[in-house]
């Protein structure tokens, strides 16, 4: 079996106390192996972005434990937590939050050079994703010029530019149309296919059917798991899809 990139051991993240307790994570277990795409679905308020904080660690559990590339991570401290995210998570959200006073280019460098890398290594790094996500041609572009779709592909390209061991993308075609989340769909196929491990919280089946597997939540509880089946199926499904 594949080795795990994510994992997950009895998670739990609640607010309040008394009869104000709200289990917004419940008891949580998951694994995730390299390389796969996992889609994370549920009613509206059961806990799917707050466990994609958890797992990415934008927040901290109450009770439980998350491991990345086999490190323990849900007890370091603030800085170390920071230098984390900045290396080996790529986040994906539906807003974009991009920098609107940045071009496309220095959106996607602007992690890299956080990180550490040289103003040279960034611009290429950029370059190359850029050309990658089909945006060579709007790198010199503000946020505001940019369509709701484009916008999202330079995000993905901004969370991709520090090679991360995982993508975590919190419904990232929620504000898309169907043009444009077919799009996005394609560009997380062939980063599946090139091996990048991907838990994308969706409330649209059409995205979780493109997934490897399917977890549910209800009530912070995780209530199904399912693989989904030949992959010739699922991206057949997905190249032919119109919205």
């Amino acid at each position: 079996m594949t080795k795990a990139v994510l994992r997950a051991a009895g998670l739990s993240r609640t607010y309040g106390q008394g009869e104000n307790l709200v289990r917004a994570v419940d008891d949580v277990d998951l694994d995730v192996p390299a390389g796969q795409t996992l889609a994370v679905t549920g009613p509206s308020g059961c806990g799917k972005s707050t466990l994609l904080h958890l797992l990415g660690g934008l927040d901290r559990p109450t009770h439980g434990k998350v491991w990345l590339g086999g490190r323990r991570v849900d007890h370091l401290g603030e800085r170390a937590l920071a230098r984390l995210r900045r290396h080996a998570i790529g986040f994906v959200f539906q807003d974009f939050h991009l920098m609107d006073e940045l071009t496309a280019a220095e959106n996607v460098e602007l992690p890299a050079l956080v990180a550490g890398a040289s103003p040279c290594a960034a611009r290429d790094r950029a370059a190359a994703l850029l050309h990658r996500v089909g945006l060579a041609d709007r790198a010199r572009h503000l946020p505001a010029a940019l369509s709701g779709g484009q916008r999202q592909r330079v995000a993905i390209a901004r969370a991709l530019v520090n090679e991360p061991l995982v993508l975590l993308a919190d419904e990232p075609t929620g504000n898309l149309d169907s043009a444009a989340t077919h799009d996005i769909l394609r560009l997380f196929a062939e980063l599946r296919a090139a091996g990048q491990t991907l838990v994308v919280v969706t409330h649209d089946e059409r995205v979780a059917a493109t997934a490897d597997r399917v977890v549910s939540l209800r009530d912070g509880a995780l209530v199904d798991d399912t693989w989904m089946g030949a992959d010739t199926v699922r991206l057949g499904a997905l190249l032919s899809w119109e919205g």
